[in-house]
């Protein structure tokens, strides 16, 4: 390995470090907000029942998620970011 990469892989090594030390900031942070899910759900016109089963969801993690006691992750986040942005092609294809 060329010395100038092996210095630069060490220096973040030591920032890495640094960082979770919390001797020293992040150079990014990434904020992910967590959609509005009863809104989502108002949207597109559905029950909470009718949306849970839209989901894949119980109907009590579905309370949860409106309620922000809890936030969705994953699949089911991506899932609703696709039923906030094509809710009639979600419908469509879910509701069969």
């Amino acid at each position: 390995m060329e010395q100038p990469l092996f210095d630069d892989l060490v220096q973040s090594l030591k920032e890495a470090k640094a960082i979770a030390r919390r001797e020293a900031p992040a150079s990014r942070r990434f904020t992910v907000t967590p959609p509005d899910v009863k809104a989502v759900r108002e949207k597109i016109g559905l029950s909470q029942s009718e949306f849970a089963r839209l989901m894949r969801v119980s109907i009590k993690t579905l309370q949860n998620w409106e309620q922000h006691r809890r936030n969705p992750t994953g699949p089911a986040a991506a899932l609703l970011k696709i039923v906030l942005t094509a809710p009639d092609v979600v419908l469509k294809t879910l509701h069969t």
